[in-house]
């Protein structure tokens, strides 16, 4: 008789240190090919063109998010908040499994691949599926992830101002990319969290480091997220595939796997992704290496437009990128239109692919998603904006809007 398989393991994270395995179904669920594959989808997409060390996956992000949990609930059930075993699991479970969904190059390439459809959408489908595989074990972790369930703190968990999510990848992020900025005082907030009237709040010792972690989140998006290069090379990858699917659409034969011409070769639309199911299968099987093996033969491909894009990520030639607070004016876009156009031979109704203007936002702190509690001494509930002494926190509540265009060099 073969002897019972020891699930709680016990693995090396470069950030925590040595880092257990809860429950055993903890362990089932990361040996499953669903959570396998996101060791083969980076967690910051190309930002590791910026950050050469930015290398770590969605796989190494779910398991600190996990661990961080595990210390939350300790801390909370010391502090006599009543949270079962049950609800301790499903919360792990459901914190563990949050990014499930990311398809290839995680945000980069979020609704090119199935427009309209957000990763948290393909989260919950892989949720339910692996419920049924696993017997209805994920019920209550997917009432969790969902906000179905009557503790409204074990939803704030895993995804809130203050969720284990944020917590790990603003922590991580830092660590990889070499940014200290991003680097937070996760221990002490997470050892001054309570719960009132089933309210996520932190203790006002730990009001400070709070004050920080906002603070590092924005200089991280700037820094980092939202770094200009980084949105450089994310649209040029985003008009690979734009003008991939042009292509296959008409129907040009580009090579790619199985999975990725599914999506690369139809149009799918949100309601038919949720109802057939050989396109969640397909989703499943996708990552970053589906991708980028596609970009590397369509360096030769014969569209012009396609290769001279692929070659030029393939080879870090990304696009120069203006960045300022107002929109460009017509008359600047069409004059670098012409520029380019008179550099490039290239059809006068293809430019967009290389001429273009978006714009991108950042704003730490959204008290009207949900407000980050300080518990005070006396027992009263205040906004931290209200709270800290910290001018720029009311400045950190407002969404700031930028605008870039991008050409080639």
């Amino acid at each position: 008789m073969q002897p019972a398989l020891n699930k709680k393991k016990i693995f090396n994270d470069p950030v925590y240190g040595f880092v257990s395995v809860p429950y055993e179904i903890i362990f089932d669920l990361i040996e499953h090919r669903y959570f396998q594959r996101l060791r083969n989808i980076k967690q910051l997409g190309l930002t590791h063109l910026v950050y050469p060390g930015a290398l770590h996956t969605r796989f190494h992000h779910a398991l600190g998010a996990m661990h961080l949990m595990s210390i939350a609930l300790e801390t909370l059930r010391n502090k006599k908040i009543a949270i079962s075993e049950e609800e301790a699991e499903a919360v792990t479970i459901a914190i563990l499994l949050h990014d499930i969904g990311h398809g290839p190059f995680s945000h980069a390439l979020e609704n090119c691949i199935v427009p309209g459809v957000h990763h948290e959408d393909i989260s919950v489908l892989l949720m339910d599926k692996l419920n049924e595989e696993f017997d209805g074990k994920l019920t209550l972790a997917i009432k969790i992830f969902k906000d179905q369930y009557e503790k409204k703190f074990l939803h704030q968990l895993v995804s809130g101002q203050l969720d284990m999510d944020r917590m790990d990848y603003l922590n991580r992020d830092s660590f990889y990319t070499g940014v200290s900025e991003g680097v937070i005082g996760f221990d002490r907030i997470l050892k001054m969290l309570c719960v009132v009237n089933d309210q996520l709040v932190v203790e006002e010792k730990a009001i400070y480091s709070i004050e920080k972690f906002l603070i590092a989140r924005r200089l991280m998006y700037w820094q980092v997220y939202l770094h200009k290069t980084v949105i450089s090379a994310e649209q040029l990858l985003v008009k690979i595939l734009k003008r991939a699917k042009e292509l296959s659409l008409q129907g040009e034969q580009l090579f790619c796997t199985p999975s990725f011409g599914l999506f690369l070769r139809q149009q799918i639309t949100k309601e038919q992704f949720a109802q057939d199911p050989q396109f969640l299968e397909a989703f499943s099987r996708l990552d970053d290496t589906d991708i980028f093996s596609a970009i590397k033969v369509w360096c030769d491909s014969a569209d012009p437009v396609l290769s001279f894009l692929c070659r030029n990520l393939t080879s870090r030639n990304l696009y120069a990128i203006a960045l300022q607070q107002d929109a460009f004016t017509r008359e600047q876009i069409d004059r670098k239109k012409e520029e380019v156009l008179g550099r490039y031979t290239i059809a006068p109704e293809l430019i967009d692919y290389l001429v273009f203007t978006d714009t991108i936002k950042n704003n730490a702190y959204s008290p009207k998603a949900a407000s980050i509690y300080i518990l005070t001494k006396d027992r009263q509930l205040i906004d931290i904006a209200q709270a800290s002494d910290n001018l720029n926190l009311e400045a950190l509540s407002r969404t700031v809007e930028k605008h870039f265009l991008c050409w080639p060099k």
